[in-house]
């Protein structure tokens, strides 16, 4: 395990543990909370013993003691009952609570026990994984170190840097210091009810400008009325649903410029190219031009345009038959090209379309109309080309897009004598989430598999879903160790993420197979040792990563998934 991992595993053990050495004192607040319950009528004790199960109910569920956060949440429920029952009823529910505040007290202890043990000595391995350089740095601000600490750990799983701090003061000192991509701040701090709105406004006043999520554990106008005039972005009700604050941070942080419109220009005439080149360059477009239709063909393939102009007349091969000519390629069927011509001619004009142009510019043509003409045309094909490549669901390649991708990459490791590998990866027993849970939160958790792969790994590194739960990593140029420990830490993290399903939490966990091309060169070999190796992980238990041998044989899938 490498350093960063293995100090965030410390930290989390060093939480769950200062979370239980307290508990003793929390159930001592239930039993005298439970205790004024039965003796007063104004409501302040089940008021008070609500609030304390409600927050021993979320801070279990974050640190991943289920037990614990099961007994709290149905003492919760037995709290309003025994609020709301008259006469006899109503002594047998307190006797009730009685017992399950001791119930919580020994799962506490017995938790407590199970945690003091020592844990597996970290791993280390020679070399480094490939992880991305640099994570967006995110401030958390929270008045409660553990809740503060629990939800920056939810977060970084999803590839993001988080620091936190429990007041607005060192918040903004450290703001005016470094700038994170986004803030996190609660509302109600000990200085005052809107201390996180009043804080943040003093950023913008000092001209610090950034992305706020505000969170709290209130959801009244007045708090929420606070946040938006304070300038806040999002606006979150505690217990926090980790998935849809890691979906608004991915919007608040996303810095990547779209990439440039790729024009392809096909001219004899040097002048004219360069000049319709330098119109869409100042548009913000990767324009290449040719002079040679024999060269268009193969620039095509390599530069892939989203957009080709053809002159209608040049010498060797005219327009129409260069169009003709790249239609006949299945590869260039959906490529837009559009003939720029000083052709007025409409029937010469349609009869140069029917081979499968998309429009015609006459020459001269106005620098505003080019570009708008191209720039609508282009958007359209990435539009089509996206549809055509991407899951709808996760935006992962689709299963068709990721196997010619693995073939292509594979290719290249193969000239270049380089380790690729193939992952394949299954979220384990997925049919009992969508049966227990139904299938909109079945969809929630392979759309936060989804961007835990694509936010944690390389920009050269390429996910796709392979199908229902299964997904497909392709990690060029790596080791098969380097891939075992960069799947099996995100493995790991998966596992502690939370998902709710209203007032229930619930973790997954998914088993992997990789295999490499040193030991597996073809397509066919490597993609059959990755699924044969994610069946053996599964068969041995699941919630597991494991390498294909190069000596391994071929065997029967195990049955089951």
């Amino acid at each position: 395990m490498s350093g960063k991992e293995g100090d965030l595993a410390l930290k989390l053990h060093a939480l769950r543990l200062s979370f239980l050495d307290k508990f003793p004192a929390r159930i001592a607040e239930a039993r005298k909370a439970l205790a004024s319950l039965e003796a007063e009528a104004d409501g302040k004790g089940a008021e008070s013993l609500h609030s304390l199960l409600h927050s021993m109910k979320g801070t279990s569920d974050s640190l991943g003691f289920v037990e614990l956060g099961d007994l709290a949440r149905e003492t919760e429920a037995l709290v309003d009952r025994a609020t709301a029952a008259q006469g006899p009823n109503s002594a047998a529910l307190r006797k009730v609570l009685a017992g399950r505040i001791d119930a919580l007290a020994a799962a506490a202890a017995a938790a407590r026990e199970q945690d003091a043990r020592p844990g597996p000595e970290l791993e280390e391995v020679d070399g480094s994984p490939a992880f991305p350089d640099e994570l967006p740095l995110v401030y958390l601000c929270d008045d409660d170190a553990i809740m503060a600490a629990v939800i920056a750990s939810q977060i970084s799983y999803f590839g993001y840097k988080v620091e936190t701090f429990t007041n607005t003061a060192d918040l903004l000192e450290s703001a005016r210091a470094t700038r994170p991509r986004a803030i996190i701040m609660d509302i109600v701090f000990p200085e005052g009810a809107n201390e996180g709105s009043v804080s943040l406004q003093k950023m913008r006043d000092q001209g610090i400008d950034i992305p706020a999520v505000f969170i709290s554990a209130r959801s009244d106008f007045e708090a929420r009325l606070g946040a938006v005039r304070a300038g806040g972005s999002a606006f979150f009700t505690k217990p926090l649903d980790p998935m849809r604050l890691v979906a608004t941070l991915d919007e608040l942080t996303r810095l990547r410029e779209p990439e440039p419109f790729r024009i392809l220009i096909v001219d004899d005439e040097p002048v004219a190219a360069e000049y319709h080149r330098a119109i869409l360059t100042a548009a913000g477009m990767s324009v290449r031009t040719t002079a040679d239709p024999e060269e268009a063909l193969e620039t095509v393939r390599e530069f892939r345009p989203d957009l080709v102009l053809l002159d209608m007349y040049m010498p060797k091969c005219s327009g129409h038959d260069l169009a003709a000519l790249i239609r006949q390629v299945p590869d260039f069927l959906s490529v837009p090209i559009i003939f720029l011509s000083a052709e007025t001619d409409k029937a010469k004009q349609l009869s140069a379309m029917r081979v499968g142009a998309d429009g015609f510019l006459t020459k001269p043509i106005a620098r505003e109309e080019l570009v708008v003409s191209v720039a609508l045309r282009a958007e359209r094909m990435r539009m089509l080309r996206s549809l055509m490549t991407q899951d709808s669901l996760t935006g992962l390649f689709n299963h068709t897009t990721t196997t010619q991708m693995l073939k292509t990459n594979l290719d290249g490791a193969q000239r270049g004598n380089l380790s690729l590998c193939f992952a394949m990866i299954d979220i384990d027993n997925f049919k009992k989430v969508n049966d227990t849970y139904g299938h909109p939160v079945g969809d929630q958790v392979l759309i936060a598999i989804s961007r835990a792969l694509r936010q944690r790994l390389r920009t050269s590194d390429i996910v796709g879903r392979y199908g229902g739960e299964e997904f497909a990593v392709i990690l060029p140029d790596t080791s098969r160790e380097s891939a075992r420990l960069i799947i099996d830490m995100l493995r790991e993290d998966f596992t502690r993420v939370e998902f709710r399903a209203e007032e229930r939490v619930f973790h997954c966990s998914f088993s992997c197979g990789i295999a490499t091309s040193l030991d597996y060169p073809t397509f066919q070999s490597l993609r059959e040792a990755a699924d044969r190796t994610l069946y053996q992980a599964k068969a041995a238990g699941r919630n597991l990563v494991l390498v294909a041998a190069p000596d391994r044989e071929p065997r029967e899938k195990a049955d089951g998934r």
